[in-house]
């Protein structure tokens, strides 16, 4: 039986586990490391994108239901390092000023193709059903645009046009729904259902357009696999004008601050708040991260690794190796071993639970979109269990800034009350 990446990553897990690094490790090793692990994660999500590129090739060239399920699979694999790169976003503006183009969400996916009746848009959105494949020009309040040959530049040009932030053409979510099509669901089982033959050729084509359809997803796939490049580049050895040359010639002090605040912004503000709190109340489907493919589980879990990734100075990669080196928890641990052990405690409480998401839906067919649906009281109590874990994990993000002498810290919470 062939093991999904969640499963995988489950086996290694225990190297996660192994005691914090025996010798003293000092700050500015720690961030070194902290660099080096950027750098991997990047470079995985960019092989992976690659990966993902050529099976979206094989897909336009011969459009089946084989090779749609084989673009899907690439997709799925090429989210779990991307996921766990989420963490250096908060701490470091180079991440969080780029991430938009690739990661953005909610989308208003009428912007970039047709969509079912009764589509719900964001409130005043002037670009939600411009529908960029079926047209060649797109009217956007009083901007008219040339959509004619849909380029990766293009794409890049079209995020947030006529100022919504709605408006996201590029990316993996827009190679998301171009693959499944809209979740018609709702809170009930079952993810989008778009037809390979929306991609196919001549007759065989439905809901018109497919070439442009096809010249869609293939531009999309590339301005991602460029985009990737570039960050994996930012954080590569040997570059004296790239981002983690600068890193390095700043202060040890400024660079844990990065670290932890990227930590516990991502832990708090984002996924307790924006990702998990904000669907969960509202019990809608549209604020689910993953929401065409109902992998919204796995991207949790993942943004959660890349969490403990940082802490714990592990990570990973793809091709099974794992990365280990100086981290915050052994810097903390030459302080004080008992805070070391309470952090890591509920490091792994924090992992552990926002798991149990993977579990229900991997081992009980139940879905994140299910579990916040109103009335469930199960499985709304499942995600405020996992908000609950990473509100504590962001304490003892906190707990470890004072420990090892980091001040004003405040972590992101993206105005939310917990």
């Amino acid at each position: 039986m062939e093991l999904t990446p969640f499963k995988r990553n489950l086996i290694a897990l225990s190297l996660f586990a192994a005691p914090f690094g025996a010798n003293a490790a000092t700050q500015q090793e720690v961030v070194a490391h902290y660099a080096d692990i950027a750098h991997a994660v990047f470079a995985d999500a960019h092989t992976t994108a690659v990966e993902l590129d050529s099976a979206l090739n094989a897909f336009i060239a011969e459009p089946s239901e084989t090779t749609l399920q084989a673009a899907k699979k690439a997709w799925l694999d090429a989210r779990v390092p991307y996921q766990q790169s989420e963490v250096f976003r908060f701490g470091n503006a180079i991440v969080d000023d780029w991430e938009g183009q690739l990661n953005a969400w909610p989308l208003d996916e009428g912007l970039i193709d047709y969509v079912a009746d009764g589509y719900q848009a964001e409130l005043g959105n002037a670009g939600a059903t411009a529908n960029i494949i079926a047209n060649q020009r797109i009217q956007i309040g009083a901007t008219d645009l040339d959509v004619t040959d849909i380029t990766p530049t293009l794409l890049a040009s079209l995020n947030e046009v006529g100022g919504s932030e709605a408006n996201v053409a590029s990316g993996y979510h827009a190679i998301e729904f171009l693959l499944w099509g809209q979740d018609l669901n709702g809170t009930n089982a079952g993810a989008g259902e778009r037809p390979y033959t929306d991609f196919a050729y001549g007759e065989a084509c439905t809901h018109d357009h497919c070439d442009r359809r096809r010249d869609y997803l293939k531009a999309a796939a590339d301005l991602l696999v460029d985009d990737l490049a570039w960050m994996r580049d930012q954080w590569a050895e040997g570059n004296k004008d790239n981002y983690r040359a600068s890193l390095l010639a700043d202060s040890s002090e400024n660079g844990l601050r990065k670290m932890l605040f990227g930590m516990g912004s991502l832990s708090l503000g984002e996924l307790a708040g924006e990702r998990m709190k904000v669907a969960l109340e509202a019990n809608s489907t549209e604020d689910e991260h993953d929401c065409f493919s109902d992998n919204t589980h796995n991207s949790h879990f993942y943004n959660e690794q890349g969490i403990y990734n940082v802490m714990t100075g592990t990570y990973q990669r793809v091709n099974g190796n794992t990365l280990s080196g100086p981290s915050v928890l052994d810097l903390v641990r030459d302080k004080n071993a008992d805070a070391a052990e309470a952090i890591k405690a509920s490091f792994d409480q924090a992992q552990q639970q926002v798991k149990t998401l993977v579990v229900s839906a991997e081992d009980n067919n139940v879905y994140f979109d299910q579990l916040i649906a109103a009335g469930n009281s199960e499985g709304n109590q499942l995600v405020n269990a996992s908000i609950a874990a990473l509100v504590d994990q962001t304490k003892h993000i906190e707990q470890a800034a004072q420990v090892i002498g980091i001040d004003n810290l405040n972590p992101d919470t993206a105005d939310h009350q917990f």
